[in-house]
């Protein structure tokens, strides 16, 4: 069976945009001959469109794409095509809607599969806008029983979670029903790590199974969510027949072996593919170019606007955007104020240079005095207050939003991860913008990335790199004044946040009580200011923003037994 696996990049409601990728690849396709080719989860509508499923005239948009699916189909009667969209339940129970895998040939619609494993943790929000499907059933198609499933349906085993959520296993009951080859449509967020999670998932269901697998999944960035692609088809003994590439769209032909469930690959066919897992820190880099470049494209944007302070944080996000949309489209912003050493402008200008961006220096210290007298009633005359440092940061913030309103500019915000959850940011200062690149990189991570960045000759200066990381909105300032070691930092956060830990296993770990209280308190303490942050691309498995939802006004406390 030839099966086309067209990995792609789908806009949330651009149903003709979304339409005409698929005609483009069926036409570069069309030499092959393929039977089938295989698009990811809700490809007509873009995955995830969230809310715009309550609407009516949506779902009814979405209807008359897959109408005009139908007519691109019958001008390639060889080939079906199997594409994830929306349908209606056609009852009054329920939600009313179903996540769909649906095969169209020679212009008419052959058989419908709705999902049945509906997530409802992290990103996921499934079941408030379907209704699951209550049973499966092979498809029959060209004299081969296809398994079809879509994304989750295939996500159900033991090892990957603490507890059994759900009590069907959709892969299983088609392989028992005698599936000859298992097709999975996937909408799969990208986390670092995830591809070897995909792989050994796959590769254990056809090993399991005697049957090959094939998986595709959406590739490109719709708002918080990165995919990375890494389609694949594994063979019965659980080796690769093919790896699609990650972070870009790809179509590729492949021959599938559906003759007989064997247990091994047959011996005509081609060897087979060794898996080598992504560098984390080379995939995580891919993750932010690929998220950021779609935001901006999707959100109609042609440039960007980056405040550099010399700092790390500022370089990482700079290079990332010149990488994602071009140098000539990205403006570094340096702000002085007479804190800021002289390195904060001379790297600002270095990485500017290096990159080949436009470059701007706007000192703010006329504009800090001008506070400083308007204000001198109501300001603590002592020395340099948190209120006239957080004064400076929202001059900044208000300087770059001006020019992004001037240019009409995308602002990025340059905040990571430890300093977002632990509040050590300001409020409509260095927290303001559009997208928040680095949201979800570790500050140890964002060093990562420097060093990454840097493989190929100094883009982020050396001196950068080097000196202790600091605000400079007071006099001799550095980070550790007020944070722990980050290192520490990162690890206590990697516990609480991510993996759920309480504050008592973190400390029975050999961490400090101390740094450790005043952690988890930092963290719950600030939630307002994360409820108000820019959007952040997700890159590991836990990020701020949607897949992390807690109350605001609240009193609880994480110690407790």
């Amino acid at each position: 069976m030839r099966i086309a696996i067209a990995q792609l990049n789908p806009t949330i409601g651009d149903f003709f945009g979304n339409l005409a990728k698929i005609e483009r690849a069926l036409e570069a396709t069309a030499s092959a001959a393929p039977d089938l080719m295989v698009l990811p989860e809700l490809f007509l509508t873009g995955y995830p469109p969230q809310d715009l499923l309550e609407r009516d005239w949506f779902i009814d948009a979405a209807e008359h794409a897959l109408d005009r699916l139908e007519g691109i189909s019958a001008r390639y009667p060889q080939t079906g095509i199997l594409v994830g969209t929306i349908r209606r339940t056609g009852t009054i129970i329920g939600k009313g809607l179903h996540n769909s895998a649906v095969l169209l040939r020679a212009g008419a619609v052959e058989a419908t599969v709705h999902k049945m494993l509906l997530p409802t943790y992290d990103v996921f929000d499934e079941a408030r806008y379907f209704d699951a499907a209550t049973a499966t059933s092979i498809v029959e198609f060209n004299g081969h029983r296809l398994g079809v499933t879509v994304c989750e349906d295939a996500w159900n085993d033991p090892s990957l979670w603490r507890t059994t959520i759900y009590g069907a296993d959709p892969v299983a009951e088609l392989a028992a029903q005698g599936a000859t080859v298992l097709i999975n449509l996937s909408a799969s967020p990208f986390y670092a790590g995830k591809d070897e999670v995909r792989y050994r998932l796959m590769s254990g269901h056809a090993e399991r199974h005697g049957c090959p697998v094939v998986l595709v999944n959406q590739v490109g960035g719709n708002d918080e969510l990165i995919f990375d692609g890494h389609s694949l088809c594994v063979r019965p003994d659980g080796s690769l027949a093919a790896y699609l590439p990650a972070f870009e769209e790809s179509v590729e032909v492949i021959d599938v072996d559906v003759a007989a469930a064997a247990a091994t690959a047959t011996a005509a066919a081609p060897p087979a593919i060794a898996f080598e897992p992504d560098s984390r820190i080379a995939s995580v880099h891919r993750a932010l170019v690929l998220g950021l470049r779609d935001y901006v494209s999707k959100c109609g944007f042609e440039s960007v606007l980056v405040g550099l302070s010399g700092g790390i944080d500022s370089a990482v996000v700079c290079a990332l955007a010149a990488e994602a949309v071009g140098p000539k489209n990205v403006l570094g912003v340096t702000m002085p104020s007479p804190y800021s050493s002289e390195g904060s402008v001379t790297d600002s200008e270095a990485l500017a240079a290096n990159l080949g961006v436009r470059f701007e220096n706007i000192p703010i210290g006329d504009t800090l005095a001008a506070y400083r007298e308007m204000l001198a009633g109501q300001l603590d005359g002592e020395g340099v207050t948190l209120t006239e440092e957080n004064i400076q940061a929202r001059i900044r913030g208000n300087i770059l939003m001006a020019l992004s309103n001037e240019t009409g500019a995308l602002l990025l915000s340059t905040g990571n991860k430890s300093e977002i959850a632990v509040g050590y940011c300001t409020l409509y200062g260095d927290m303001s913008g559009g997208l928040s690149v680095i949201a979800d990189v570790p500050k140890t991570m964002v060093y990562e990335l420097a060093r990454h960045i840097n493989e190929g000759g100094e883009i982020v200066p050396q001196s950068t790199l080097d000196k202790p990381p600091s605000a400079e909105l007071r006099p001799d300032q550095l980070d550790q004044d007020s944070l722990p070691p980050y290192d520490v930092l990162d690890g206590i956060l990697d516990l609480y946040v991510d993996q759920g830990a309480s504050p008592k296993d973190i400390v029975s770990n050999g961490i400090d009580r101390k740094t450790v209280e005043w952690v988890v308190a930092a963290v719950n303490r600030n939630e307002y200011k994360r409820r108000q942050a820019a959007p952040g691309l997700k890159v590991t498995s836990k990020a701020f923003g949607t897949g992390r939802r807690m109350p605001i006004a609240a009193k609880y406390d994480p110690w407790s037994e």
